[in-house]
């Protein structure tokens, strides 16, 4: 959490720009879309030298005189990663020999002052699954010391959130339910003369902590002479409104002389000027992070503490706090946090593309906020398997978007239905043909699926780009005079004809005629049949990345200034074939996560592949009399249409 007390005496947090200037440089691994640091690649990419390397010397190996055919390698399934691998092995596994006690408790405690994004899928994923794959309890816990900053929609989605991902919070607490045993606390810290009343403004607090980068000896404020009882008085005084915010505030004395920052005497309490959502007016003073979280995780009985590496320096104060005020220790441990590149997750960037209107809503799909991915359409279940198989280690990963789409590709390609979408639909009249059912299935792979009736008319549409005016030798689908298979129809058609709009120049309708001779065309295209056939219009939107490069806010002028224009691109009169009823009345596809059973998931849990085009989802602007429909991904990473 990080408190929105915004100077230096209530946050007492490193300085950004030292932070920055320790931070290690990572490197894009290409292969796996990952930053890493330089060490780390360096070590990967030996390795596969290596791999590759002994692969060419095997291969340089004389065939042996006689050998038996090779009989022809079978095609295997894409088989998806143990789902639970990351709690068996590796650094999880590690974390829980460390304390091998049941039964496990962790907790997941966000501040709920803002939308949860991609990065917080994983600690979901990690502190529920941890203490589900250890047969214990996880609590979901509102970190709610900060009024300022508070929302009651940030609670609700929060724990829509958590519960869309598969998990249900064995209880949910908030940290505002414990403040008066947190305030009881702080003035036993009082009397053990190990906290003190503090009335040092930005400036001078930031001398005492070795001033700009270190460079001057740190030295302990002169507050902290002052006897428990005057420290009692005054901490009572803050609580009853006597001191403004920034005027004073508790200090924790810890040890300035430590080479760890979050030992250099933390804020504890502050005063805030600001009714609480759920205690009013009672409270004009409120605890901090580093005091509240630590005391809290040892109220609730948390075995594991889990958080990213950001609070690997906090430990000690964690630690040192809970020793001198509670029985119960719990454990702390920090593991790598996940990030995307390619797009922004900071708050106050999301808002203002929100307040400029540049995106639709925080839920806009082009964002990587939880509620976004899923308005887009991708399945809890994907985004499981994504964290699992990055796995967890205490390296910070920055993750590409194409790394991410590649596993969502996958866990598609397996789960959802197949049906027939035009996105720019140009008729074709079959002169010859007469109106036929047609039985298809709704995956060639899974049988379990089932199948679906389609009725082949007369009139069918077909996409505007599977139709050329003048043909050529490396072209392969309908042109005059050429013939091209339509998916599961009775014959491939060849065109006879077209005609135009002479205003516009596009072609308005094409005449062809059954191809009975041709028994195998080169290629096949869908199509959807007419009206009369149950197919409906709708409306579909293409979604590309929001950024144009890897690193949107190094953009020279702002990250504004790298705004994708094509990152939406919408087709008003697409046409969806009439099996798209059944899989919406089917849904959710998958049942799998938080969406598990029949009805269970909302509009965007209407998912399928749509041959030749994308995968898609239902989007919740839909209506009894209108379909629209966004691309979650693409096919095979956009790879063009022979």
């Amino acid at each position: 959490m990080t408190d929105a007390v915004t100077d230096a005496a209530a946050n007492l947090k490193l300085d950004e720009g030292a932070a920055a200037d320790n931070a290690p440089k990572l490197q894009l691994d290409e292969e796996t879309g990952e930053w890493v640091s330089k060490g780390e690649l360096k070590k990967r990419l030996a390795k596969r030298a290596k791999k590759a390397s002994q692969a060419k010397a095997k291969e340089a190996k004389p065939a042996a005189t006689e050998t038996a055919p090779k009989k022809p390698k079978e095609k295997t399934e894409d088989t998806p990663l143990d789902p639970q691998a990351m709690f068996k092995q590796g650094f999880l596994n590690e974390v829980y020999n460390e304390r091998p006690v049941k039964p496990v408790v962790t907790r997941f405690p966000p501040e709920p002052n803002g939308f949860l994004h991609i990065g917080h899928a994983k600690a979901i994923a990690v502190n529920f699954g941890f203490a589900k794959y250890h047969g214990g309890n996880c609590y979901l816990r509102y970190d709610d010391t900060n009024p300022e900053a508070e929302e009651e929609i940030y609670f609700t989605a929060i724990e829509d959130m958590v519960r869309w991902l598969g998990f249900s919070p064995h209880a949910i607490t908030y940290s505002s339910d414990n403040f008066q045993k947190l305030y009881d606390l702080a003035e036993k810290l009082i009397n053990l003369g190990k906290a003190y009343v503090c009335y040092c403004d930005d400036e001078e607090i930031k001398k005492q902590r070795g001033g700009e980068k270190g460079a001057s000896p740190r030295y302990r404020c002169k507050h902290a002479d002052q006897t428990p009882e005057y420290n009692l008085a005054e901490f009572r005084a803050m609580r009853d409104g006597k001191y403004k915010p920034r005027e004073a505030f508790l200090r924790m004395k810890q040890d300035i002389t430590d080479g760890n920052p979050q030992m250099w005497d933390l804020a504890a309490y502050r005063v805030l000027d600001k009714p609480h959502h759920r205690t009013g007016d009672k409270w004009k003073i409120y605890p901090t992070y580093d005091f509240t979280h630590c005391l809290c995780d040892s109220f609730e009985g948390i075995t594991h503490s889990l958080c990213t590496t950001e609070f690997f320096l906090s430990r000690v104060s964690y630690e040192w706090l809970n020793q001198q005020l509670v029985e119960f220790q719990p454990m702390q441990r920090e593991y790598g946090r996940l990030s995307i590149s390619g797009t922004v997750l900071s708050k106050r960037k999301l808002k203002e593309l929100v307040d400029k209107k540049i995106v639709r809503g925080w839920d806009d799909p082009r964002l990587y906020t939880l509620i976004a991915v899923r308005r887009r359409g991708v399945p809890p279940g994907a985004i499981l398997e994504f964290v699992n198989e990055l796995g967890v280690t205490t390296n910070n990963s920055i993750i590409q978007i194409a790394r991410f789409e590649q596993t969502i590709r996958r866990y598609l390609e397996r789960t959802v239905p197949r049906l027939m979408l035009v996105l720019d639909p140009v008729p074709v009249v079959i002169e010859d043909a007469e109106e036929v059912d047609v039985t298809v299935p709704f995956s060639p792979k899974n049988a379990a699926m089932g199948d679906h009736t389609i009725k082949f008319t007369k009139t069918v549409y077909i996409d505007r780009s599977d139709f050329r005016e003048v043909d050529s030798k490396d072209y392969f689908r309908l042109a005059p005079g050429k013939s091209v298979g339509l998916l599961n129809a009775p014959y491939p058609i060849k065109a006879t004809s077209f005609t135009k709009d002479e205003a516009t120049g596009k072609v308005t309708e094409i005449r062809a005629v059954f191809d009975k001779e041709t028994k195998k065309p080169k290629t096949y295209i869908q199509w959807v049949g007419a009206e009369g056939s149950g197919s409906r219009k709708c409306e579909v939107r293409i979604y590309n990345q929001l950024f144009k490069s890897e690193n949107p806010a190094s953009a020279e002028g702002g990250y504004l200034n790298d705004l994708n224009p094509e990152s939406e691109v919408v087709y008003p009169e697409a046409r969806i074939e009439s099996g798209f009823d059944e899989v919406r009345q089917r849904a959710p596809w998958p049942e799998a996560a938080g969406e598990d059973k029949l009805g269970k998931g909302g509009p965007e849990s209407v998912r399928f592949q749509a041959m030749r085009v994308a995968y898609f989802a239902m989007d919740s602007d839909t209506t009894d009399d209108k379909i629209v429909l966004n691309r979650i991904v693409s096919l095979k990473e956009d790879k063009e249409k022979s």
